[in-house]
C-alpha cells in the first residue's frame, strides 16, 4: 500500500484548491460556497521521485445547519485514519477561529504526522499573521498560496520526509474504469458503498448529495479495476446553482473517461426522458453499457413476467442499439448487485475483443453473397473481403467494396445484427465503415 497524505480543515480554507495543486487535476470541485466538498476524493501526487495519495475532505463543521455535518465529519474521520500524514490547513487572511481549535484538538489524538498549512498567503507580508497560528500548539506553519503555488515546494519537501520507503506497485493506470450513471437520486452512491462493504460515499435522500466523480479502486473476488461514483445529470432548465453544472460537467467527463458505464435507472419512477439523455450521451462517446433497474424491491405485486415487461419497454425506447444486458437489482437489500460487476467486465472483454481476418471473411463473404447489397443505379456492389482494425476504442470493421458510397444503412445493419449474433458484443457499440478497393 502506498503513503496517502489526507488534507482536513473547516470549511473554506481552500483543501480542494491544494488538492487540485498537489495532484495537478482540476478534478475536485472549487467553489466559493462553504461545504462544497461532501465525499472523500482521492488523487496521485509525484514529488521528488516519492509518489502517494492525497485525500480530499469536506469542511469540519459543529452546530449547523447543514444536512450533511454528521456524513461529513465522518468522511473526515475516516481520512485521518486511512492517512499516513496529515496537512493541517488554516486560512491566513481570516486568523484563528473555533473550528481551527476543534480540528488541532481532534488531531492532537492521533499520533501521526501533521503539518500546520496557512493558506491564502499570496504574498510575504502574511507570515507575521500566520504567528497567531502557533496558538494551535502545532508546531511551525507553513505559508502556502494553493491557488498560485507560492510556497508548495517548501511544503512537499518537508511532506516527502515523512513518508515511508516506496514499495513498487504495477501500474494502476490500465485499470479498467467503470462509471456509474444516472438522474439524482438513482441509488449510484448506494451501490458503490454496497460492492466496498463499507460507507464509502454520503448517501441521503437529497438529490445532488454527490457533488464530485469519485474514483475507487475495487480489488475484491478476483476484479480490479475503478469505480467511478458520479453526480447525478438533470435536465438543463432544472439546473440553477453553479455548484450542480460542475458536478454535471465532472459527470460527463467521467462518462468520457471511462471504458464501461452502467446506467441506474429508478424502478419507482420508471424510463424517464432524462435516462434517454444520459443514454445518447454514453452512445455519442461510443462506451460500453450495462443498464440497471434500481430499487426493484420497492415494486409490489410483480409476478414472473414483470422483468420481462419493463425489460422489453427499455430495448424499445432505447433502440435501435438493444444489445446491452439489463439487471434488476437493489443496491440496499444488495439483491444481484455483484451481477453487475459481472456484466460489466464482460462488456469490458467484448469492447476489446479481436477477430481474426480468415474468420471473418469465411463467415462474412458466402453471406454477403447470398445477400449482397441492392443494385443502384445498375450499377452492382461487389464487397471483396473484411477485416478489424487494431487498437480501437470499440471495435471496428472495414469492408472493402468496389462502390462503398453506394451501400446504404439499412445494409449497415444488416452487417452489424449479423456479426453481433456470430460474435458476442453485447454492451459495446462497433463501427463499420466501408472503402473503396
Amino acid at each position: 500500500m502506498g503513503n496517502i497524505v489526507a488534507i482536513v480543515g473547516r470549511p473554506n480554507v481552500g483543501k480542494s484548491t491544494l488538492f487540485n495543486r498537489l495532484t495537478q487535476t482540476r478534478r475536485a470541485i472549487v467553489n466559493e460556497t462553504a461545504g462544497t466538498t461532501r465525499d472523500r476524493q482521492y488523487g496521485k501526487s509525484e514529488w521528488s521521485g516519492h509518489e502517494f495519495s492525497v485525500i480530499d475532505t469536506g469542511g469540519w463543521v459543529n452546530n449547523s445547519s447543514d444536512t450533511f455535518e454528521q456524513e461529513i465529519k465522518r468522511q473526515v474521520q475516516l481520512a485521518i485514519n486511512e492517512a499516513d500524514v496529515i496537512l493541517f490547513l488554516v486560512d491566513v487572511q481570516c486568523g484563528i477561529t473555533d473550528l481551527d481549535f476543534e480540528v488541532a484538538q481532534l488531531l492532537k489524538k492521533t499520533n501521526k504526522p501533521v503539518i500546520l498549512v496557512t493558506n491564502k498567503s499570496d504574498t510575504f507580508e502574511w507570515q507575521y499573521q500566520a504567528a497567531e497560528f502557533y496558538k494551535l500548539g502545532m508546531g511551525d506553519p507553513f505559508l502556502v498560496s494553493s491557488i498560485n503555488g507560492l510556497g508548495t515546494g517548501d511544503l512537499l519537501d518537508k511532506l516527502v520526509s515523512f513518508l515511508k520507503p516506496q514499495v513498487e506497485e504495477d501500474t494502476e493506470e490500465n485499470l479498467p474504469r467503470f462509471a456509474i450513471v444516472g438522474r439524482p437520486n438513482a441509488g449510484k452512491s448506494s451501490l458503490v458503498n454496497s460492492f466496498l462493504d463499507e460507507e464509502r460515499n454520503i448517501v441521503t435522500e437529497i438529490p445532488g448529495t454527490t457533488r464530485d466523480s469519485i474514483y475507487t479502486r475495487f480489488n475484491k473476488f478476483g476484479f480490479d479495476f475503478y469505480l467511478v461514483d458520479t453526480a447525478g445529470i438533470r435536465k438543463k432548465a432544472k439546473v440553477e446553482e453553479d455548484l450542480e453544472y460542475y458536478s454535471i460537467v465532472r459527470s460527463i467527463r467521467a462518462i468520457e473517461n471511462s471504458d464501461v458505464c452502467i446506467l441506474m435507472i429508478d424502478a419507482t419512477r420508471g424510463l424517464e426522458s432524462q435516462d434517454l439523455n444520459i443514454f445518447s450521451i454514453i452512445q455519442k462517446n461510443k462506451k460500453g453499457i450495462v443498464v440497471c433497474v434500481n430499487k426493484w424491491d420497492l415494486i409490489e405485486n410483480k409476478d414472473p413476467n414483470s422483468t420481462k415487461k419493463v425489460e422489453a419497454y427499455i430495448r424499445e425506447r432505447m433502440s435501435p442499439f438493444t444489445d446491452f444486458p439489463i439487471i434488476f437489482i437493489s443496491a440496499l437489500t444488495r439483491q444481484r448487485i455483484f451481477k453487475v460487476l459481472e456484466s460489466a467486465v464482460k462488456v469490458y472483454e467484448n469492447k476489446n475483443k479481436k477477430i481474426p481476418t480468415a474468420r471473418l471473411n469465411e463467415y462474412l463473404l458466402p453471406l454477403i453473397q447470398n445477400f449482397p447489397p441492392p443494385a443502384l443505379k445498375g450499377k452492382y456492389i461487389k464487397i471483396k473481403y473484411v477485416t478489424q482494425l487494431p487498437d480501437t476504442q470499440v471495435p471496428t470493421f472495414i469492408f472493402f467494396a468496389n462502390l462503398p458510397q453506394y451501400i446504404k444503412e439499412p445494409y449497415r445493419r444488416f452487417l452489424e445484427n449479423k456479426i453481433r449474433s456470430q460474435w458476442n458484443f453485447t454492451g459495446t457499440p462497433i463501427q463499420l465503415f466501408f472503402r473503396k478497393k
